[in-house]
This record gives C-alpha cells, structure tokens and sequence, in this order.
C-alpha cells in the first residue's frame, strides 16, 4: 500500500521543492512585515549607541559593547519619545559597575539620554536592607 501512494503521488515531492524555492527567492529584499515601519532595527541602534559612546570619549568608553536593546514606548520609563534603550558595558563585562545606558530616538537614531543604570543603586539598596535584617524568621 505505501508503495502504490509513494509511485501515485511521487512528482508531489520535487514540485513542493521546487515551490518553496521559488516563494524564498519571491521574497528576498522584501520589507519585513513583522518589523513596524520607520523604527530603525535593534541591531542598529546598538551600533549607533556605542559609536556614540566613544565618540563622546574614546578613552573612557574604550572595549564597550552593547549587553541588551530594548524597545520603550512613550511615556514608559519617563520618556516622552518612542526610543532604543541601550545597555552598553565593558568587555569584559563589570556586573553594572561601569554600564552606561543610551536612549536613542525610535526612528532617526538620534542620542537622547546618556545616563547610568537605575537599577544599580535600587540593588545595593536591597541587598544592604537584607544584610542589616538578616534572614526570615520561622
């Protein structure tokens, strides 16, 4: 039986083949639908924060890297701007110590805020509240 399906149906195989093949190539250099137009890409906007970085100061932003890109809505952080959040760090990586984060512009890339990682003094501050209480009680 699987024989007489296999020698019925045999020009099925290739002609799926030969389908797919031509959908892929019927579909380079097309806009990516998933992606929302005039957002420029992640990977741009790590690259655009970190040639940023050391353009401001070479020496101190020397062997920096981007760690992690992040979309932010308007008003989402305190932003009045669609934008890039961009966590740079040095390689190799300092746990936080010397990251700088990059907000850039949404669409042209362009540098809105330089600052250093909000989420630094808001862990030191816990861990030294939970060094000063010491551990549950049962």
């Amino acid at each position: 039986m699987i024989s007489r399906v296999f020698r019925r149906y045999w020009l099925l195989y290739p002609a799926w083949i030969v389908l797919c093949a031509i959908l892929f190539l019927a579909s380079r250099h097309r806009e990516d639908p998933s992606r929302r137009a005039g957002r420029m890409l992640s990977d741009d906007a790590a690259i655009r924060a970190v040639a940023i970085l050391q353009q401001r100061d070479p020496a101190a932003f020397r062997g920096f890297e981007a760690v992690h890109v992040a979309w932010a809505t308007r008003g989402e952080g305190g932003g009045n701007a669609d934008r890039w959040v961009v966590l740079c760090d040095r390689v190799p990586h300092t746990a936080l110590r010397d990251a700088v984060v990059v907000e850039l512009d949404g669409k042209d890339g362009s540098l809105l805020l330089i600052r250093k990682p909000a989420a630094e003094t808001e862990i030191r501050d816990k861990r030294s509240e939970i060094g000063q209480l010491g551990p549950p009680s049962l």
